[in-house]
């Protein structure tokens, strides 16, 4: 059975709390895992939510802030001495290779497995595969950043009424969507598109052009709200984003579930960001994220 979830391993901005770890953000899609931004403790956090390193395909990281890549170091030597048997793609910006580079080679340990690094040095696609397309666009940050947008094709869905009409049934239903027509009836007829599901990775960022193109039309979104909207000012200054922009941009661009996320510690009550989020108007299904939530994407439409 297909799993399609988020894993929150880690929440803090900037420093963890006790009560949060430094960022870390699995996705599950079907039987793959993407490894978003693993921050310092990120392999602990793994173990508590029951993710494996053998779970592991990718790993995408949008910047070169500690909070988002120091824990690097450790999830990329847990996989070689766990020897995952498949092969690991890591993402980042190429301007930060040189950090990538320290982190893979923090200490000495033994590489058994292939970890394959495809730096992002602009916009555009990452990765083409038969689940998903994965594409990068760039933030607005003091140090480059990129958010990562995942897009499942469009698929088809069958229309029993339609083919009762036409008479089609049993081992014919599969034959006209193998062949695209049967019997002079076309697969328009019978059928209609079945969008894909998208699902979108913003960090630290302020409000810009990538904001708005990786949020579009989402079925889940994750997204940075590191300040409330009485600190904007101070987010912006530092590159970040308040519980208000997160929640407009997610209501502009028609968002089914948004996930708030990237808090900082200034904040005793998490659920200020909610309310902040509401009255912005966005009226879907929010999560103000927690360490260790999992998070189900939104079944299609």
């Amino acid at each position: 059975m297909s799993v399609r979830e988020l894993v929150v391993l880690g929440t803090a901005s900037q420093v963890p709390t006790r009560h949060r770890n430094h960022n870390g953000y699995l996705l599950r899609w079907d039987g793959e895992g993407i490894l978003f931004d693993p921050g310092e403790g990120t392999q602990r956090q793994m173990l508590r939510a029951g993710v494996a390193a053998h779970d592991l395909n990718r790993i995408c990281v949008t910047h070169f802030h500690g909070d988002h890549s120091l824990g690097l170091a450790g999830v990329i030597q847990r996989i070689n001495l766990d020897q995952v048997p498949h092969e690991v793609t890591a993402h980042f910006p190429r301007s930060g290779q040189r950090f990538f580079d320290r982190l893979r080679y923090a200490t000495a340990y033994r590489e058994t497995v292939a970890l394959t690094e495809a730096p992002v040095d602009t916009d555009g696609t990452l990765a083409v595969t038969p689940a998903y397309t994965l594409d990068a666009l760039k933030l607005s940050h003091p140090v480059e950043s990129y958010g990562y947008r995942l897009t499942e094709p469009d698929g088809r869905r069958m229309l029993p009424e339609r083919l009762a009409a036409h008479g089609i049934k049993g081992p014919d239903v599969g034959r006209i969507q193998r062949e695209g027509s049967l019997d002079g009836v076309p697969l328009d007829e019978v059928s209609e598109v079945r969008r894909g599901q998208r699902f979108a990775f913003v960090m630290d960022t302020r409000l810009c052009e990538g904001v708005h193109a990786l949020a579009e039309g989402c079925d889940l979104l994750v997204i940075e709200s590191t300040f409330l909207d009485e600190d904007e000012t101070l987010a912006t200054d530092h590159g970040h984003l308040t519980a208000g922009q997160a929640a407009r941009v997610a209501r502009d661009a028609g968002v089914r579930h948004l996930v708030l996320t990237h808090f900082s510690q200034r904040y005793s009550d998490p659920e200020e960001f909610e309310r902040q989020a509401r009255a912005a108007g966005y009226e879907g299904e929010l999560t103000v994220a927690r360490d260790l939530m999992r998070i189900p994407v939104p079944k299609r439409r």
